[in-house]
């Protein structure tokens, strides 16, 4: 599966598009292609804009409006809110950092992977990827004392590679 977004037919600007594919069972929760097959089904959209505006009633709109990013945020730290998160430090790029840090740590992608991946610039004087990959509201993985120590207790098994390591 293929998406293109509308910003390239509105812009004429040329957006590479992102190739979708089914993830295995132990990693569904995290699948793009039975995300979209759920919201499609739950929201009865069969053509226009995947994610509509919101009507009265938390009702998906029957007319082809877009979302905004204004609404879609207030929703998103609403859900935050719900779970008792505080939702200060999360805004709408939230959803693509997370995406780095996951492709980056969990999958072991390499930054260029990443960065052609995400559409960002390979020039790294500026280091715009590194904005995604860190950040102040990161819990650390490991205690700093165990860095290096050789002795320290066993990690759990990569859900990903398979390995035991220390990437998760």
């Amino acid at each position: 599966m293929s998406l293109l977004q509308s910003t390239e037919a509105a812009s004429g600007v040329s957006v590479k598009p992102f190739y979708l594919h089914l993830f295995p069972p132990h990693l569904a929760h995290l699948c793009t292609i039975r995300a979209l097959a759920n919201w499609l089904y739950v929201s009865d959209i069969e053509d226009g804009f995947l994610f509509r505006k919101i009507v009265s009633g938390d009702r998906v709109s029957r007319e082809n409006t877009h979302m905004t990013s204004e609404c879609f945020l207030e929703m998103f730290r609403n859900n935050l809110l719900d779970i008792e998160i505080d939702p200060a430090p999360y805004g709408t790029h939230s959803f693509r950092r997370g995406g780095c840090q996951w492709l980056y740590s969990c999958c072991r992608w390499g930054l260029i992977r990443i960065c052609d991946w995400g559409g960002w610039s390979t020039e790294f004087s500026n280091l715009t990827i590194v904005k995604y990959l860190i950040s102040y509201a990161d819990e650390p993985s490991e205690r700093r004392e165990d860095y290096l120590n050789p002795n320290r207790p066993p990690t759990k098994k990569c859900f990903s590679c398979g390995r035991t390591c220390h990437c998760i």
